[in-house]
């Protein structure tokens, strides 16, 4: 359990609730849709999530109080990965769907709500 009066954990927590717009609903049901393709999940739905994903789902369940050293490595894994994924990004980026879906597969959606800053 770490510290919630931690100001790098406050700035981390705030940091990776700007780039995760999508809920835990929404991100838990597109990662079971994204693989209903060729490379669908099996029947056990935590079976074959991206490993990341899943850190993002648990990280979404918790309270700030509630979280470990694995957690925050998440959280900086995904706030890393979505800023150099959208910084220099053309416009039209979020029209191309593997672009979108790896975005997607984390929690940020480019064309959902803009971070509401603060």
């Amino acid at each position: 359990m770490t510290e919630s009066s931690d100001p790098e954990v406050d700035l981390l927590w705030e940091e990776f609730h700007e780039v995760v717009n999508m809920t835990s609903a929404e991100l838990r049901s597109w990662l079971l849709t994204s693989a209903s393709g060729e490379s669908a999940f099996p029947a056990d739905p935590d079976l074959g999530v991206q490993e990341l994903g899943r850190g993002v789902l648990h990280v979404l369940g918790k309270r700030k109080g509630d979280l470990t050293g694995e957690d925050l490595e998440v959280m900086r894994h995904v706030v890393d990965f979505v800023r150099g994924k959208v910084a220099g990004a053309p416009a039209t980026a979020a029209r191309d769907e593997r672009w979108r879906h790896s975005l997607m597969s984390v929690g940020h959606d480019p064309l959902g709500p803009a971070p509401t800053g603060g």
